[in-house]
């Protein structure tokens, strides 16, 4: 099993036309409103939201040699999970536009919400990163009023979606080949 690429390392294989990437993954991951563990947990949610498993593990590394607690990756982790199932769900009860839809239970497990291994507010910033990527509005709505309740601000939840924006942009430049 070989080592994975180094965002560096993967951002050297971009070709031309995707240059603004590479200068945008590190201003993303840079200082800003975002804690490290925001930042990379952040990153972290993206980059597997994406389905990259190249960057994946490209952004994994990153984070941990950055010393993202590994409770912060379990949480992106989760947050991708979950999003993975709500984003489809709600998207497409949203889409159909029927009221008798919105009325119908989810009935669907979502404890890690309520219980994560971090604290709630990165959470639920973690699940907006992974619904920006996804497309789903009700999701970004609803984890976007919980966080900016619970104290965060717009400036965090802009830079959570600067950060799935350029994540997801690296991945679509890598798949443009040389």
């Amino acid at each position: 099993m070989s080592e994975a690429p180094t965002l560096e390392a993967l951002g050297n294989r971009l070709p031309d036309s995707a240059r603004d990437l590479r200068l945008n993954l590190g201003a993303v991951l840079g200082d800003g409103t975002l804690s490290l563990a925001q930042r990379w947990g952040s990153a972290v949610t993206a980059a597997i939201t994406v389905r990259n498993p190249e960057l994946r593990d490209a952004v994994l590394q990153g984070a941990r040699a950055a010393g993202v607690d590994d409770a912060v990756i379990d949480d992106a982790r989760a947050a991708a999970a979950i999003m993975g199932m709500n984003n489809i769900f709600y998207r497409g009860r949203h889409l159909i536009g029927k009221e008798s839809y919105q009325k119908k239970p989810a009935r669907l497990r979502m404890n890690r919400i309520a219980k994560p291994a971090t604290t709630r507010l990165d959470f639920e910033l973690f699940c907006i990163v992974a619904s920006a990527i996804t497309g789903c509005g009700d999701c970004l709505k609803s984890h976007e009023h919980t966080v900016i309740e619970g104290g965060l601000t717009e400036d965090h939840v802009h830079d959570a979606l600067r950060i799935a924006s350029v994540v997801n942009g690296f991945a679509i430049s890598l798949s443009l080949g040389a």
